[in-house]
């Protein structure tokens, strides 16, 4: 008996095997299936997807036997990922001087096996498909293809599981990393808050205390520190409210009356120069009132902001189809210039425009909006043109 030989790119071709994290894991399906479709096709007793790690031949799929590894020395395997062929054969192996006196063949009958490398991406030979039978025999053409195409049938699983291993990691990394984000965000914004409210009542005090004493510059200084301080004020409660939207969605789903539901929302945002038009029939069912009360709260003041007229209109539309419900927005405001119309529904991205006490938004509305209709099943678009007005169209899945 010959001993099989390591390849010359052993030590990076195991660290490459590594790299799957298939080494004594179970039976699978997909792969069983295919060891049972080749030994069907070849007409043999035994069919293997083998993996040959430093000291063993691991049997990810083995057909035909109730053991799933070998050694390595031994195997049949190891000669095949050795050879510059794309199949190996051995169609008698008690006249061949590497296996004739091979424990697989005076004990287990091993007379016969063909096998292909199962060849990584990046060119390792990782193990084989291969089949045995218990006497001397050839392959025909068609069972030498069939052999060859689900071998790379073998490595495609292969690939795809390290991917969507890959993906699974990521996405876990990606899930702690926004956890943490969430918990920052809260704690920084919280934390900001008092002091906030402290400047802003030590501003309002000294101007109280100090009307008569006051230059023109220190009411200018005061005003900006005033000021200043809505802005900040406005981006943390922004920045709560848009991480808060989990919560949102964690909340009782019910049955919606639209009727009701606008009428909260002119009641909370409504004055006498604006015209708000909404439906006043349909019911939608089982649906998160909580998150979809806080996407119109912010689409609706939004198109109230940002709106000089005398007269401001903002009317709201409804249809519904068989998987989803659709609203859209109408106002006659400012309107949202082409190049930045992709952009303002990212987080603290703007359209640049100042509202109606000339203060620029902060970037977090819309954001905010997106991700409660994206976790919601839906999409959101804008059609706007400056002058012109803006029409925000969203939908929920049912």
């Amino acid at each position: 008996m010959i001993f099989p030989k390591f390849p010359d790119n052993e030590k990076e071709r195991i660290a490459e095997l590594k790299k799957y994290n298939l080494i004594d894991t179970l039976s699978e399906n997909d792969f069983d299936n295919i060891t049972a479709l080749i030994a069907a096709i070849c007409e043999v007793p035994i069919s293997l997807i083998t993996l040959l790690d430093s000291d063993r031949n691991f049997y990810k799929s083995h057909f035909g036997l109730d053991f799933n590894q070998s050694p390595r020395n031994i195997s049949f395997c190891g000669h095949a990922i050795l050879q510059e062929e794309e199949i190996f054969i051995v169609e008698d192996s008690t006249k061949d001087e590497r296996f004739k006196d091979n424990p697989l063949v005076t004990e287990m009958k091993a007379i016969f096996y063909a096998g292909v490398p199962l060849v990584s991406n990046n060119g390792f030979k990782l193990g084989s498909l291969c089949v045995f039978d218990d006497k001397p025999r050839k392959l025909s053409k068609v069972q030498i293809t069939s052999l060859k195409a689900l071998a790379k049938q073998v490595v495609i699983l292969f690939e795809l599981q390290k991917k969507n291993k890959l993906l699974t990691e990521f996405q876990k990394e990606l899930q702690q990393r926004n956890e943490r984000l969430v918990k920052f965000s809260h704690v920084v914004s919280h934390d900001l808050k008092s002091p906030l409210a402290n400047i802003t009542s030590l501003t309002r005090l000294l101007r109280e205390e100090n009307i008569q004493n006051l230059s023109k510059d220190s009411n200018i200084y005061l005003n900006y520190i005033e000021e200043s301080s809505s802005t900040l004020k406005k981006y943390i409660n922004g920045i709560l409210k848009f991480y808060k939207a989990d919560e949102l969605i964690d909340a009782q789903k019910k049955n919606v009356e639209l009727k009701k539901l606008f009428e909260e929302i002119n009641e909370i945002l409504m004055t006498d120069d604006i015209v708000f038009k909404f439906p006043t029939e349909g019911v939608l069912k089982n649906v998160n009132k909580a998150a979809l009360s806080q996407i119109f709260l912010n689409l609706v003041d939004n198109s109230l902001k940002y709106n000089l007229n005398q007269q401001r209109l903002v009317s709201i539309t409804y249809s519904e189809g068989p998987d989803f419900y659709k609203f859209s927005i109408k106002d006659n405001g400012m309107g949202i210039d082409l190049d930045v119309q992709e952009e303002i529904f990212t987080l603290f991205k703007t359209s640049g425009i100042k509202d109606r006490d000339s203060k620029e938004g902060t970037g977090i509305g819309l954001a905010t909006v997106k991700s409660l209709v994206s976790k919601l099943g839906g999409t959101i678009f804008l059609e706007s043109e400056p002058g012109k007005g803006s029409i925000f169209t969203f939908t929920i899945q049912k």
